[in-house]
């Protein structure tokens, strides 16, 4: 092709567009929001799929809930096209959803066990007898722990960027401050710095500016401040999930988890050693390790290799049709 054949063509009026999936938008019409009761109150259940479908249930990180944490990932063209066999159930933590109201003063939030064992009325509203578990951090060591007390109502785990162990100092330290600064002067810049590290890790802004603009503006105005301390407060105050890798050929019951479980992380995550730790807690013969390079939130920002691992996975499950 001769070099001058594109000599006059002149680009006019180029505009920035930002994709419609980083908008974080609570305005996809085939997701039902539903509130579902339970002894501590209602949590708010957003329903995609066709419900005769074999049942996925996310749940969502600190700060974030089923739009910011999952809704990106879901409209990623691969997923919707495994949409098709599931349908899946996103649970929001107690007032965590966009536009929730202010917790009451005297309301108790409920301990990371407490949290788990409200996916039983999840369940029980749903008529759901199994599900696959899709976890981001918080989110991850709550159906982690669901996982451990009913593994015959869990098929297999996704767990990503979980922490398996109880808070270190420094981590109950900062997320301590977090939490005051939440409740006695809203979302300050210390806290959202610390969100944004929690999530994405160092050197975001070099990697993907955009993206970083479209969360620190979902933190400053869809967070209720008051709302993300309690769930703060109950993150740091969990209990190791106390799970061992049995070595012995007499395997006992309850020591670990029994269903398949991919664990992934990010390789520029601030959780990456978090990770590891957990796979050692794991058994070797039911679960794999995954790290996604040039990434921490790896379901924004690798979101094709993630969606290819969770269907090679669910293959594995025997849902061949993924």
């Amino acid at each position: 092709m001769p070099s001058d054949s594109m000599d006059d063509i002149e680009l006019k009026n180029i505009q920035m567009q930002m994709a419609s999936s980083r908008s974080l938008s609570r305005d996809d019409p085939t997701i039902e929001e539903i509130r579902v009761e339970t002894d501590r109150g209602y949590l708010m259940v957003a329903v995609q799929g066709n419900r005769n479908k074999p049942a996925i249930i996310t749940y969502h990180d600190l700060g974030l809930n089923y739009i910011s944490c999952f809704q990106a990932f879901f409209n990623f063209s691969e997923m919707r096209a495994l949409l098709e066999n599931f349908c899946v159930y996103h649970v929001n933590a107690p007032g965590q959803e966009e536009g929730a109201a202010p917790l009451p003063d005297d309301y108790e939030f409920p301990t990371m066990d407490e949290l788990a064992a409200q996916l039983n009325y999840i369940l029980a509203h749903f008529g759901l007898r199994t599900f696959i578990g899709l976890g981001v951090g918080a989110g991850g060591n709550v159906l982690a722990r669901y996982a451990l007390g009913h593994p015959d109502k869990v098929e297999a785990l996704c767990l990503i960027n979980v922490v398996s162990t109880q808070a270190g100092w420094i981590e109950w330290g900062y997320q301590k401050l977090n939490a005051r600064y939440l409740k006695s002067r809203g979302m300050t810049q210390g806290v959202l710095d610390y969100l944004m590290w929690h999530h994405f890790g160092r050197g975001t802004e070099e990697r993907n500016h955009d993206l970083v603009q479209v969360y620190r503006s979902y933190f400053e105005r869809c967070v209720n401040p008051g709302n993300l301390a309690a769930f703060i407060d109950s993150y740091i105050r969990r209990t190791d999930l106390n799970m061992t890798r049995c070595t012995d050929a007499n395997r006992k019951e309850g020591l670990t988890l029994s269903m398949p479980v991919m664990n992934i992380t990010g390789a520029l995550s601030p959780h990456v050693d978090d990770t590891v730790t957990l796979n050692s807690r794991l058994d070797p013969t039911n679960s794999s390790w995954m790290k996604i390079s040039d990434c921490g939130m790896v379901l924004e920002e690798q979101p094709s290799k993630i969606s290819e691992a969770l269907r090679l996975f669910l293959q594995g499950l025997g849902y061949g049709k993924c």
